[in-house]
């Protein structure tokens, strides 16, 4: 059995890939995802699958979607790619997984995990907040709190009057975004 080496690439139009910042991804998914890794086995439930897709899709588990009732409750898969992703409209993330069944033969094989995922690469210092219009506007600056601002954020210049700089970022669909961070206050 040959394994993908692709990775977290996510295709695009015309067929090149889009890698997502996976330390982004992982902040948005949050601390209790933990992807597995290319080449392990996992435990596929078809059954769970079919509700899913229900549910997202606003359908009728028995109305649309086909029902093999051969197929076993779980099966046990290899995984070969997974793919990370952000919904264009609403951001809310998730992964793309490429299993193959295993036979019973392969199931017998002994197996020795590399390890058992990949960690979470949710980064332990970041900020988060919803944006409003004075954020992004040429006249107000990016508001954060000071607490954020000094252990997140670079430190500012403070021999402009005031304190600011310019923060670059970038989103999950890889939009750049610019922000003048001022101080204000009382140094």
């Amino acid at each position: 059995m040959k394994l993908s080496t692709s990775g977290m690439g996510q295709p695009v139009h015309g067929g090149e890939k889009k890698c997502l910042n996976s330390e982004l991804w992982h902040a948005c998914a949050g601390p209790l995802v933990c992807l597995p890794t290319v080449g392990s086995r996992v435990v596929y439930f078809p059954q769970g699958h079919s509700e899913q897709v229900a549910a997202t899709t606003n359908k009728e588990v028995d109305a649309h979607i086909p029902n093999y009732p051969n197929l076993p409750p779980q099966l046990i898969c290899q995984l070969h790619n997974v793919t990370m992703h952000a919904d264009v409209e609403t951001d809310e993330v998730y992964a793309q997984m490429t299993l193959q069944p295993l036979t019973p033969e392969e199931q017998k094989d002994r197996y020795l995990p590399v390890e058992f995922g990949i960690p979470s690469k949710q980064p332990t210092n970041y900020f988060c907040k919803t944006l409003t219009a004075s954020d992004t506007s040429t006249h107000g600056g990016f508001s954060v709190p000071r607490r954020a601002a000094e252990k997140v954020f670079p430190p500012l210049d403070f021999s402009q009057t005031p304190p600011a700089q310019e923060l670059i970022a970038r989103d999950l669909h890889d939009v750049e975004w610019k922000f003048r961070h001022i101080f204000r206050g009382k140094l």
